[in-house]
């Protein structure tokens, strides 16, 4: 139960950090859901290694979608820098 509680948290922060990040940014509800629990990883141990959390402390909300822009960004940068190459059909 608690896989799909993450699966359906990542579904909402992805999608909330691509609505407030309009762009060009690959995938659809997989990769939203992707992105938003990238974004909770990055932000809880992003968090952690700041001092803001306590081992064993998740991030909440707000840190996701945080933590869900940062990696969007990332991705921005990383398409950048190669070109934008994708899989071509």
């Amino acid at each position: 139960m608690d896989i799909i509680i993450t699966i359906l948290i990542g579904l909402v922060v992805g999608l909330l950090a691509k609505f407030l990040m309009p762009g060009k940014d690959p995938g659809g509800i997989i990769m939203a859901i992707v992105i938003g629990i990238a974004g909770s990883l990055i932000a809880t141990y992003g968090g952690q290694a700041l001092g803001l959390y306590q081992p064993g402390q998740t991030a909440g909300f707000i840190g996701s979608l945080v933590g869900a822009i940062v990696f969007l960004i990332l991705l921005r940068l990383i398409r950048r820098a190669t070109g934008g190459a994708g899989p071509q059909a």
